[in-house]
């Protein structure tokens, strides 16, 4: 199990990849089922703004920079919580152990998101998007959890020469 302070540092990395790759599927799910990106982009600004967040199909300064914060401070949390449970301090792990520990982590985190928060405390783009966009935005999420892991992972051990 990592420190603390390893797990705060590689999770700038993790979760930044995961907030990252699952917002592409938000704009892209959002475009394709809404006509517009900015939808569920903008829906977590509603921690911010409260449901008015929700309603946003436009980019505006104010619903999508705080989409935007709330979004990547989230992925950050669950970034941090995944390198500390799961995270394994200098021994790189295979690419499936990535994948699984990413999944777990990604199930714990839509069931807390979609299931166990207050309204006020859920993502919003669950009101934005159709069941399937879920899935697709949260395993993009695992899919950036994983790669996040395997660069910071990458970083932390010394290259070997040939």
């Amino acid at each position: 199990m990592k420190t603390w302070k390893r797990a705060l540092k590689d999770s700038l990395i993790v979760g930044s990849f995961a907030s990252l790759t699952s917002l592409a599927g938000l704009a892209l799910r959002g475009r394709a089922e809404n006509g517009s990106p900015w939808g569920p982009v903008n829906a977590p600004g509603h921690w911010v703004w409260g449901d008015r967040a929700l309603l946003q199909d436009r980019r505006s300064l104010r619903y999508t920079a705080a989409g935007l914060l709330v979004h990547h401070l989230s992925a950050g949390f669950w970034g941090l919580l995944h390198e500390k449970v799961l995270g394994t301090e200098g021994q790189a792990k295979a690419v499936s152990g990535l994948l699984r520990d990413a999944a777990a982590t990604t199930a714990v985190a839509a069931l807390v998101d979609l299931r166990l928060v207050p309204h006020r405390l859920t993502p919003g783009f669950q009101l934005r998007l159709s069941p399937f966009s879920l899935v697709v935005v949260y395993a993009l999420f695992g899919l950036g959890l994983a790669a996040g892991s395997y660069l910071a992972g990458r970083r932390e051990r010394p290259e070997t020469g040939l």
